[in-house]
């Protein structure tokens, strides 16, 4: 009887283990995130396993494993930090008519190694006190350098920012080098401070009136809008502060819009468990959980905003998000020249 019940649970082990698993690499580091890798165990039957490190760390780690890396997806934020991965030679390409379907082409790699699946606009969060209506009709990422409103006023963060070169490199494929280094340089000279921090320090500055506008993404202002910790120096930022997407006019080319993407890791020993997890953070009700819990955009055009981001659309009168008109493969064959573009402003020290 003893090696019976043993027998069956080994039998029941192995079919435990059956459906697989796959291991995630990521940069993100967010509850919603666990909760919707627990949420596709429950359905699949397929385990996730989890490492957190910054995007550079991870790249290294998965090229050093060579052809028997530990990793099977690479998650990561912004287009830039994809180039990266897909430059280092650790993607592989996928095909899936399921990721082709939920994703919009200009959020997915030319050669198919990478998908995005959240999207993070690049906005202006302002003070409530200090700007005025009239400062933010028709504000654009061009007007805010060249109008004498915003000297000294204007707070971002440092050039080493992958956000912020994701940005600048969005301008050189829009408008070219020497338009891009006329813009870089007018926020130089419009900066109230040497940058610092992160996004949500931005914001902080904003409330305590170290500058009157920031520079951040829209996601950053959804976790300060729900911050519920009175002793968080990020506590009450929302109630000084709003935000405002840039370049929403007929004419204008539309707010910068990053993402956070996934792909499929060169000879992943679980590359179909890979696919099949990627394939359903692309669906439509894990898109929206992505919306509602962690304040992204989704990239799944069937999928819904959550009240809070349509609810910033509303208060700018917006009924859609106008969006640079890029393919954000751009983003990483432009970021050297971006990144020169910065340091060669002082983009740093702008102060003497």
């Amino acid at each position: 009887m003893k090696k019976l019940l043993i027998g069956l649970a080994l039998l029941s082990s192995v079919v435990a283990n059956a459906a697989g698993v796959v291991n995630v690499y990521t940069t993100r580091h967010y509850d919603a995130d666990d909760a919707l890798y627990k949420e596709f165990s429950k359905k699949t039957g397929i385990e996730v396993n989890v490492v957190s490190d910054k995007g550079a760390i991870s790249i290294t780690k998965i090229k050093e494993q060579g052809r028997a890396p530990l990793a099977d997806v690479f998650m990561t934020s912004d287009a830039g930090n994809l180039a990266k991965a897909k430059e280092a030679g650790i993607l592989q390409p996928v095909k899936s008519s399921i990721l082709e379907s939920n994703i919009p082409a200009k959020y997915q790699d030319d050669d198919n190694q990478w998908f995005g699946l959240t999207k993070r606009a690049r906005v202006f969060i302002y003070s409530n006190d200090r700007v005025k209506a009239k400062d933010l009709k028709g504000l654009t990422y061009e007007s805010l350098v060249k109008n004498s409103r915003w000297d000294d006023k204007v707070l971002v963060r440092s050039s080493s920012n992958m956000y912020n070169q994701s940005l600048v490199a969005s301008f050189v494929a829009l408008n070219g080098k020497n338009k891009t280094s006329e813009w870089v340089e007018g926020l130089v000279h419009h900066m109230a401070r040497n940058p610092q921090g992160n996004d949500r320090v931005q914001a902080v500055a904003v409330k305590d009136g170290e500058g009157d506008i920031a520079i951040a993404n829209s996601y950053y202002y959804g976790k300060l809008v729900n911050e519920t910790d009175v002793t968080s120096k990020y506590y009450g930022v929302a109630d000084k502060t709003s935000l405002y997407f840039p370049n929403q006019n007929d004419g204008e080319s539309g707010v910068h819009m990053n993402i956070s993407g996934a792909g499929v890791v060169k000879n992943a020993k679980n590359k179909k468990e890979a696919v099949k997890l990627i394939e359903f953070l692309s669906m439509r009700k894990q898109q929206e959980a992505f919306s509602a819990t962690n304040y992204e955009f989704p990239v799944n055009p069937k999928a819904k905003l959550s009240p809070l981001l349509a609810s910033w659309l509303d208060k700018q009168g917006l009924k859609t998000l106008k969006e640079q008109d890029i393919n954000l493969s751009l983003l990483g064959k432009y970021n050297e020249e971006a990144l020169n573009i910065m340091i060669g402003a002082n983009w740093d020290t702008p102060k003497k």
